[in-house]
Order: structure tokens, then sequence, then C-alpha cells
């Protein structure tokens, strides 16, 4: 069976990580998406290698474009605004991430658009959001992750917070946002036939999870610190280095986990305080220093035989390859021009009755613009124009 989200059609006018990566998934749960960018200015993924073997697309660029069709507009030009009229007429969803104001100069804004499409879904991605004193400020992810509270309680007290090897806010609290609001938004279009604007700020979903630190500190105002609680360092609960260099994890926060640990351990006499005893920082040195006297794969199956939430810290090669990630099919074929595939991550959604849709990879930008121009009406001699006047670049 086709897609879950087979029938909705969407305009993507986004670039980089968050927009792109909502898209991505959407197209894959079934939707057809149609990226709109420029030619002459490729996002920054075009240039990060790796490239694909023969080819001139990088890997993020396969990923993130994969399932879609690229068209290329100079939106600056008032005929690219007219073809865009055109297109919503058939396309239901627009998914855009550029500054607020930016979309209203090009002619391309809601309220414009809504007078051409009423059921018109119109999703904005910033770091910001469309109003409040920061609205027009620049960010990345380490920008919206500082601001919203959840590094001031993260990492080490003698360090302070760390990096993290994803982008958070970008792809949760931006793109899985982005895809929960837009798909919202198509539930109340079908009770009520009306589109509407959904504005996803990537410092609000950062803000939102503080979840439950954020809840108990509304409630007693103790502002929460780093190695200050059950979660963050506080207990037992934590990475653990191996003798080799690398390191274990323990997640164990009932009795009965944390029992089990200790035993695996060879100490089930450390289990008799629990996971945050009051001597919590020299129960952890014990715990430390047992670990380290082996190395993390010979832990591995110790802990396998305990249930006892204790893993090991993988590498991504690791993970990709793990029997669980090959028997839950975490890497997939999508199929690339000429007939080859490429090895990428799947869907993270299943469906009983429904499938994931891997069509294509990502192409090069523009790649569509004519096929799509052609479906528009417009007669080879036209499109050759606006070649020649530097529209569709």
């Amino acid at each position: 069976m086709p897609g879950p989200l087979s029938g909705l059609k969407i305009l993507d006018f986004t670039t980089l990580l968050p927009g792109p990566y909502a898209t991505m998934h959407l197209a894959c749960m079934g939707a057809r998406v149609l990226r709109i960018g420029s030619a002459s200015r490729p996002d920054m993924v075009d240039f990060v290698p790796p490239y694909l073997p023969g080819s001139d697309v990088t890997s993020a660029a396969a990923f993130l474009g994969r399932g879609k069709r690229s068209m290329a507009l100079n939106l600056k030009d008032g005929r690219a605004v007219s073809i865009v009229r055109q297109l919503i007429q058939t396309h239901d969803i627009i998914v855009e991430q550029f500054r607020p104001g930016v979309m209203a100069r090009l002619g391309l804004d809601y309220g414009s658009l809504r007078a051409v499409n009423p059921a018109l879904i119109y999703c904005s991605i910033t770091g910001y959001g469309q109003d409040g004193p920061l609205r027009d400020r620049a960010g990345h992810d380490i920008n919206y992750l500082a601001r919203s509270g959840l590094m001031s309680y993260s990492g080490k007290k003698s360090s302070g917070p760390a990096l993290m090897g994803m982008q958070i806010a970008d792809v949760a609290a931006g793109s899985l946002n982005a895809i929960a609001g837009i798909l919202a938004a198509v539930v109340s279009r079908n009770a009520t036939g009306k589109g509407q604007h959904v504005d996803i700020a990537m410092l609000d979903g950062a803000i939102a999870f503080n979840a439950l630190v954020a809840a108990a500190y509304l409630v007693d105002g103790r502002e929460p610190e780093r190695e200050g609680f059950l979660l963050n360092g506080e207990s037992l609960y934590d990475f653990y280095e191996t003798s080799d260099g690398k390191h274990v994890a323990f997640g164990g926060l009932e009795p009965q986990f944390f029992n089990a640990f200790c035993a695996a351990l060879g100490r089930p006499d450390l289990a008799a305080g629990g996971v945050a005893p009051a001597n919590a920082g020299e129960v952890k040195k014990q715990v430390a220093d047992i670990i380290r006297t082996k190395p993390r794969d010979e832990w591995a199956k110790i802990f396998e035989g305990a249930d006892a939430c204790a893993d090991p810290v993988l590498s991504l090669s690791e993970a990709l390859d793990d029997p669980h990630a090959r028997e839950r099919g975490l890497v997939v074929e999508v199929p690339r021009e000429g007939g080859t595939t490429v090895r990428q991550p799947a869907g993270p959604i299943r469906f009983s009755e429904t499938r994931q849709e891997y069509r294509s990879t990502g192409v090069l930008p523009g790649t569509h613009t004519i096929e799509v121009l052609r479906e528009l009406g417009y007669a080879d001699g036209e499109i050759a124009e606006f070649e020649r006047e530097g529209l569709l670049r």
C-alpha cells in the first residue's frame, strides 16, 4: 500500500537541516514534495563531502532530498511568484525557513497565498518565531540550546556544558515539531476545510524540552544544577569508562535493575543505598573503578545476561551494523540515478498497513524544473525564454 500521507502535496522552500529533514520524512511517508530553491546559490549541504560515487550530489543532499523533486526559481523575479501561485492550486502545504518578513517581501507570505488557496497549510520554521524581540536574530543549534536553559544543568560541574554530536534543537525542536504541527493542521483542515499558519520556533521547542525539570522549577523555584538530580549525574545513572578507553552506560533507576547491575559487577553490597544513595559520589567512584578493570566488550557480554539497563556505548558503525538495527531495517538501500542504490538511514516510524517509501535519493538543484513547468502548461519556447532571462536559477 502507498504511504499514509499519500495525497498530500508540499512545496518546500527550506534549506540546511531542520526543514529539509522534516519534508524528507513527510516524503517517505507518502507525501509528494517539490523543493523550490536556487540553482545559482545552492544550499550548504550541496557542498559538504562526501559525494556519492560518480556523482555531483553529496551524501547530505542525497539524504535530505530523498523522495523529492527539485525546481529552481529566482524568487526575486515576479514571474516566480506567479508560478508559485499556480503551484498552490495543486499543492496544499508550504514549508519555509526564511527569517520573518522575507517571504512577505517576495509576495509569498501566508496572507498573500491564503487568498489564492484558503485551505493552504503554511509552516514557517525559524530560530525564534514570527514575533518577539529575538525574531530577526540569527542562530544555529548551539544558540537555541544555550538560550533554552537546557545547557545550564547539562554536562559536568568541572567542565560545564558539552557539545552534542547531533543537532538537538534543529532536528527535534525544529523538524519533528514541524511534522507534528503540519499533520495536526491537516487533521483540523479535514474537519473544517480551513488551512492555517503553523509557527515553529526552534527555541520554543528547546525550552519545552526542559519538561519535568521546568515543571518542578515552576512549582518550587529551585534552579536545577549540573550533577544536581537523578538524571544528570547526581545518581549512579551515568556513563563509565572501560579499560580500553571506551564506555558503558547504566540507566537502571528502579531497584530491580540497580540490584542486577551491582550483582553483575560482583558487588551486590553496593545496592543497599539504591541508585541515588546519600554517598553517591563515593559509590560512583567504586563503580567506576570496577568498570575500568575490563574492556567494553567484556562488560557487554556480562550485561547481556543481566536485566540491568546497562549497555555498551557503540560507535556509529557498530550501531548501524548491530543485529537489532539490521533486524529492524534501520538502514535501507535507496534508488539513485543510473539504476544503482545508496545506503541511507531508514525512516524511524513503522506502520502495519502502509509503508515508508524510498523512491529516490536527492538530486541536484533544479533537476525537475522543466518537467514541472511543462506540467503547469508552459511551452518549451516560454521555458527557454525563462532560462535566458535568469528566472530558473
